[in-house]
């Protein structure tokens, strides 16, 4: 199914291209389904990024989660959030994160700091 491609703008059109890119995901490299794939995904991004918004995650719950992927428990906070009760008041929500705490996360979770930043539910 050899089609000229364009930029998507409607959902039917999306629809299409989300099915053909499937139908051709693993196409070899330098082939022409190839380098049709390249371009298909090329383009359901850029329709995904203009229609679907996906919220950023909530901050105290992205810390809670790199803590559990990463085997660590609330005490391992202390040093960059403050003492025990501190950091059990961060993570009820009960406490806001300072900056100080964002940069010491950022480092020590590896966590972006645009997440910490965002609001909390």
């Amino acid at each position: 199914m050899e089609k000229n491609w364009k930029v998507l703008k409607s959902e039917d059109e999306y629809d299409v291209a989300l099915e053909r890119t499937i139908e051709i995901f693993h196409a070899k490299q330098g082939t022409p389904e190839g380098d049709e794939l390249d371009l298909l995904l090329l383009l359901v991004k850029d329709y995904e990024d203009r229609h679907f918004h996906i919220p950023a995650p909530d901050p105290i719950e992205a810390i809670k989660l790199k803590l559990e992927e990463k085997g660590l428990k609330q005490k391992d906070l202390e040093h960059i959030i403050g003492s025990k009760g501190y950091v059990s008041q961060v993570l009820s929500g009960k406490k806001e994160l300072t900056l100080k705490m964002v940069k010491g996360l950022h480092r020590y979770l590896g966590i972006s700091a645009d997440i910490l930043l965002a609001d909390s539910k």
